[in-house]
């Protein structure tokens, strides 16, 4: 029960229904039996910046996560960022300091990945295919050209900003082959959607079925998406006897790191 002296954390994002992480933390917190509580808060776009700015006075409120479509909006309006989302111009989790100063950080890559190595999946030298080059997808192509794969191929939607990421990972990691562009007909090691596709029932595959049955019988179908569990990309992937990694499972594997810049974790230093 949430009383007087209770430590908040939140999450913000709209919609905010599909969101795993309050069931997670406060599972943590009545373990842990900590007098702490996440709050859900489904937020509007043109609210964010008022949010920001009551959360510097919220005396009793640690720090928030930042789900969809706000990272980039909060990213802007923090004090500071970690190196990785200056770079990446997007915010995923804020500490508010005592002062009320407020510092972010971007840990989607670092949970996929996490997640990932726990399918037996090793970066070092594989080809990976990621769909979607927004928040997500930018921090987990970050990622997996910093842990060495040789070759990422991005693709989404809007072209113009897959090539952008394309060419700015690029310029960030001179030894990886990074290119964006319509799905190719190839094998690849690894498949991410980072995209929003798969969501909804009509949604349409983010990758062609050609490019799955390419897929070599040791690789790895990933989804970002929560909600629903098992995706229709997910289900056509173990259908044909491939690894697959969901979107819950990657949100699992990042709690250490969100709570980690929170400073929530009793004896974890925090970096940013």
């Amino acid at each position: 029960m949430i009383g007087s002296e209770t430590r908040l954390v939140a999450i913000i994002g709209s919609p905010i229904v599909q969101v795993k992480y309050p069931d997670n933390f406060n599972r943590y917190f009545a373990d842990e039996g900590v007098d702490r509580a996440m709050m859900v808060i489904d937020l509007g776009p043109e609210r964010v910046a008022d949010f920001v700015t009551t959360v510097r006075g919220w005396q009793n409120m640690d720090g928030f996560v930042v789900t969809i479509p706000h990272k980039a909006a909060v990213a802007a309006l923090v004090d500071g960022l970690s190196a990785k989302a200056q770079f990446l111009g997007v915010s995923n989790v804020v500490r508010r300091h005592p002062n009320g100063k407020l510092c972010g950080d971007m840990t989607d890559g670092e949970g996929f990945l996490t997640a990932s190595r726990q399918q037996g999946f090793v970066p070092n030298g594989k080809v990976v295919l990621e769909v979607g080059a927004g928040a997500a997808g930018s921090a987990i192509g970050y990622t997996l050209a910093g842990a060495g794969v040789s070759h990422l191929v991005i693709s989404d939607r809007n072209k113009d900003r897959a090539a952008s990421l394309s060419a700015r990972l690029s310029n960030a990691f001179p030894a990886v082959s990074i290119s964006a562009g319509a799905v190719p007909q190839r094998a690849f090691d690894l498949v991410v959607n980072a995209s929003l596709s798969c969501m909804q029932d009509d949604d349409p595959l983010p990758v062609p079925h050609s490019t799955l049955a390419l897929v070599p019988s040791e690789g790895l179908v990933a989804d970002v998406v929560t909600s629903p569990k098992m995706t229709p990309l997910l289900t056509l992937a173990k259908a044909r006897g491939l690894k697959f990694q969901t979107g819950e499972e990657m949100a699992k594997s990042q709690l250490f790191a969100l709570g980690k810049v929170m400073g929530i974790f009793r004896g974890v230093p925090v970096d940013v």
